[in-house]
């Protein structure tokens, strides 16, 4: 027969292992259901009606991603004055106020940003509006000037209004270095071809117009800690060259840019803004990389005249936003949007 002692320690034994199976019943139910929310998060997206957790899924093999193009090693470029020259206009482009700004040691032609402001990298970042297809395509006819252009005029065409200034003389050591350097980037890229990562992300049309005032909101809070609350960019200790660019007023690419554009300016930001942004590493959504194009553009800025631009009408983008058009369509329409029913009314 146990005695009171027995019981006790019995009773004791099973109060201890009973403690002992609920903690282990616990760390289960935790294991279960954090596989579950790694598997739902990784290979499901909520059903219809539910919180999204995530939408991010495994990356593809990388057999099935196209290999961006990368610029030439360094070690390539020649020795002697081809190399020097080819030096030479890679300078010019990552520091181009320096060189050419409004107190440039070279010439005064140009607004005071750099060329590598709208080609990141030196015109070498994939998705950054590279110089990775200039060589093998130029020269080209375009209609915007309705002539074949070579490299020359495509770099003249940058100072005119991206860098709201004049272009070099073509026969300048200045303009001769930038086209080599164009040239060496291009080495690698077979004629007549464009390869994956050159250009700007084409973003699907929103089925609204882009909103300014949504914009803004996203610029205040993803952009105005580089740009300035009045888009005036950040100068160097210099006073002379800029460490982020303006990106309206008086100082900044002027309404016949490229960048003026509501898609150029979007697929730009969707690769490379805020800083940090890459094309593997995307911080906005769509619409708000259409907002706040939208917002920037908007604003104040140097205007260029472009009566000369654009022979044929309906050779005009539909997104640019200057009369006479070829449609029915405003300006502000064509500006901001909704661009699927111009894109439809052309069809």
């Amino acid at each position: 027969m146990d005695t009171n002692e027995d019981v006790k320690t019995k009773r004791y034994k099973r109060t201890i292992f009973g403690l002992l199976a609920c903690v282990l019943i616990l760390i289960l139910i935790i294991l279960f259901e954090t596989c579950f929310l790694c598997y739902r998060t990784f290979y499901h997206t909520a059903s219809a009606g539910d919180e999204v957790v995530a939408t991010t899924r495994p990356a593809a093999p990388a057999a099935d991603q196209p290999k961006l193009w990368k610029a030439p090693d360094e070690s390539t470029i020649p020795a002697g004055a081809a190399g020097e020259t080819i030096k030479y206009g890679r300078e010019l482009i990552a520091h181009t106020a320096k060189y050419l700004g409004p107190k440039g040691t070279v010439m005064q032609i140009s607004n005071g940003m750099n060329c590598q402001n709208c080609h990141l990298e030196a015109g070498t970042k994939p998705f950054g509006n590279n110089y990775s297809a200039v060589a093998a395509t130029y020269p080209r006819f375009r209609a915007r000037s309705n002539s074949n252009e070579s490299i020359y005029k495509r770099i003249s065409d940058c100072f005119e209004r991206s860098l709201n200034g004049k272009a070099p003389d073509t026969t300048t050591k200045e303009m001769l270095a930038m086209k080599a350097y164009m040239e060496w980037l291009g080495s690698n890229v077979n004629k007549g071809t464009k390869p994956p990562g050159s250009g700007l992300t084409k973003l699907a049309y929103l089925d609204r117009a882009a909103a300014p005032e949504k914009g803004k909101a996203v610029y205040t809070q993803k952009c105005q800690v580089c740009h300035g609350a009045g888009g005036e960019g950040v100068l160097n200790t210099d006073a002379l060259t800029y460490v982020y660019p303006p990106l309206w007023g008086p100082h900044s690419y002027n309404d016949a840019a490229g960048l003026f554009r509501l898609s150029n300016f979007a697929g730009y930001v969707k690769d490379n803004m805020p800083f940090g942004a890459t094309h593997d590493n995307q911080q906005l959504t769509d619409e708000e990389c259409w907002d706040v194009a939208a917002f920037i553009n908007s604003q104040p800025r140097p205007h260029k005249d472009q009566t000369a631009d654009w022979h044929d009408m309906k050779q005009k983008p539909i997104d640019f936003p200057y009369g006479p058009f070829a449609d029915a369509f405003t300006e502000s329409e064509h500006k901001y949007g909704p661009y699927q029913p111009i894109k439809d009314a052309r069809n």
